[in-house]
C-alpha cells in the first residue's frame, strides 16, 4: 500500500477502505508518512469530503492511536457532554452537578482554553486548591461515591488527532466537516462514556458561523457516534451573544454558583442551555421521558440539591469552598474599568469573538499554550444584545491584575458592539436538536 496511491484516490473523489484509512493514520502517527504527503491527503479531503463510513473509520483509527479510558468501574450509564466552544460557555459547571444530583454518574474529562474560548479545567483551577489531576482510582471512586468528577485529560488520548490537527492548523485544512467531526468524536469515544450529548455552537463567537453549518457538523457527529455504538444527541445553539453575564474564570465559577443556588435573573440564556443539556443527558441515561428528565433537572436547581452536589465536588477535589462561598459578584482583581455605551439606542449585535479576545487581553485566557492565566481577570456584562442603553451608561466592566492591559482590552471591546434605533430580531437560543 502506497500513500501516493491513497492521495490520488481521494483526489479522484473515491472512497477509501477501513484498512487504507488505518494505514494513513498509523503511518503518519509513527512518522512513516511525511508531512508533505499527509498535507496533500488532508487537502484532498477538504476539497472532496468523506463518506459517513469513512469519517467513522477515521475517527476510530484516531481512537486506536492512543489510550482508551476504562470507565467500567463506574456504576450506571455514563453520559459525556461536549461543547464545541464559545465565550462565557460555562455550562459544564452547572450541567455536571445537576445530572449528578439526579443520580447519574458524571465522569468527565475536560480541556483548557486557548484563544478566545475558555476551558473548564481553567475555571475549576481558579478555585483555590482545586485539583484537576487526580489518580484514576480516585476518579472512579469519587464518581461512584458522589456521582461526579471532572478532571484534565487522563492518559495519552487520540495522539493521532493531536498530530494531525497541528498539521491542519498550518496547511489551511482546519475547516473540513469530516476532519472536525472525527477530531472531536475521537476524543469523546476514547474518553469511555457510554453515550454522548453535544452542544454545537454557531455564530460570531463560535467556530461554525452559520446554523446550517453547525447542524451539518452535529448530524455528522451523531452519525459517527451511532456507527461507533455510542448513542449521541446534539443541540445546535447560538453563540452570537456570550452565555450569561460573566467572562473569566473565577467570575464564571461564581455565576454558575448563582444559577445552582436558584438565582436566575438575567441569566436565563445560561439556565436554558444548561437545563436542556442536562435533560438530554438524563434522557440518554434512561431516567425517564424528556418531560420527566427536564422536571428532575429543574427540581435539582430549585431544591438546592445541585448546589450541594457542586460543593461536594469542589471539596472532594481539594477546593477551598470557604474561599468562594458567599461572594455573589466578586471583583477579585486590583484594577477595574467601567465600559460605557458610546451612544443611545438598542444594542443591535455583539461580536462574541471580540469580547472573548478582550477578556484574553485582560489576562483571562491564553494566547499560547504557555500563557499564564490571571484567574480573577475578565469582563462582567450588564447589557447585552436587545437591551436599550443610554449614552454613557455602563454596559460592562473590565477586571485585571495589570492595569496596563485595560486600554487595549477596552479598544478591542469597543469593536464588539453595534447600536441601532430599533430593537433587533432575536434569534432562537437553541436552533435544533438532533437525537
Amino acid at each position: 500500500m502506497l500513500m501516493y496511491d491513497l492521495i490520488d484516490k481521494k483526489r479522484s473523489n473515491l472512497a477509501l477502505t477501513n484498512e487504507e484509512i488505518q494505514f494513513i493514520v498509523e503511518g503518519f502517527t509513527h512518522g512513516e508518512i511525511p508531512d508533505y504527503q499527509m498535507s496533500a491527503w488532508l487537502m484532498a479531503v477538504c476539497i472532496n469530503g468523506m463518506t459517513p463510513q469513512e469519517t467513522t473509520w477515521l475517527t476510530q483509527a484516531m481512537v486506536d492511536s492512543g489510550d482508551k479510558v476504562d470507565l467500567s468501574g463506574v456504576r450506571g450509564i455514563k453520559v459525556d457532554k461536549h461543547s464545541t466552544g464559545g465565550v462565557g460557555d460555562k455550562t459544564t459547571l452547572i450541567v455536571a452537578p445537576v445530572v449528578a444530583a439526579c443520580g447519574v454518574p458524571v465522569a468527565k474529562m475536560s480541556g483548557r482554553g486557548l484563544g478566545h474560548t475558555g476551558g473548564t479545567v481553567d475555571k475549576l483551577e481558579s478555585i483555590p486548591g482545586f485539583k484537576t489531576a487526580i489518580p484514576m482510582q480516585q476518579f472512579i471512586e469519587q464518581v461512584n461515591t458522589i456521582h461526579i468528577s471532572v478532571v484534565d485529560k487522563i492518559g495519552n488520548i487520540a495522539p493521532a488527532d493531536k498530530k494531525i490537527y497541528a498539521l491542519r492548523d498550518v496547511t489551511a485544512t482546519v475547516r473540513s466537516l469530516p476532519l472536525i467531526a472525527s477530531s472531536i468524536m475521537s476524543k469523546k469515544i476514547a474518553s469511555g462514556a457510554d453515550k454522548i450529548v453535544l452542544d454545537v455552537k454557531y455564530g460570531s463567537g463560535a467556530f461554525m458561523k452559520t446554523a446550517d453549518d453547525a447542524a451539518a457538523l452535529a448530524a455528522s457527529m451523531c452519525e459517527i457516534g451511532a456507527l461507533a455504538g455510542k448513542k449521541t444527541a446534539a443541540l445546535v445553539t447560538s453563540m452570537d451573544v456570550p452565555l450569561g453575564k460573566n467572562i473569566g474564570n473565577i467570575l464564571e465559577v461564581k455565576e454558575c454558583m448563582q444559577v445552582l443556588a436558584g438565582e436566575h435573573e438575567g441569566l436565563e440564556d445560561l439556565v436554558e442551555v444548561s437545563l436542556q443539556l442536562a435533560t438530554y443527558m438524563l434522557f440518554l441515561a434512561e431516567q425517564g421521558t424528556l418531560e420527566e428528565c427536564r422536571a428532575s433537572a429543574s427540581a435539582s436547581l430549585k431544591n438546592g440539591a445541585a448546589l450541594e452536589k457542586f460543593k461536594e465536588f469542589v471539596i472532594c477535589q481539594g477546593g477551598d469552598w470557604a474561599s468562594i462561598e458567599g461572594l455573589k459578584n466578586p471583583h477579585p482583581c486590583e484594577f477595574s474599568h467601567d465600559f460605557l455605551a458610546t451612544q443611545a439606542g438598542f444594542i443591535h449585535s455583539m461580536n462574541a469573538t471580540q469580547i472573548g479576545i478582550a477578556s484574553v487581553e485582560l489576562g483571562a485566557g491564553r494566547l499560547t499554550k504557555e500563557s499564564i492565566i490571571d484567574f480573577g481577570a475578565g469582563i462582567i456584562m450588564y447589557k447585552k444584545t436587545g437591551d436599550f442603553v443610554k449614552a454613557g451608561e455602563r454596559i460592562a466592566s473590565l477586571h485585571t491584575s495589570d492595569d496596563s492591559k485595560i486600554a487595549t482590552a477596552a479598544l478591542v471591546l469597543s469593536e464588539a458592539y453595534e447600536y441601532s434605533l430599533e430593537a433587533p430580531t432575536m434569534l432562537p437560543l437553541i436552533e435544533k436538536i438532533i437525537i
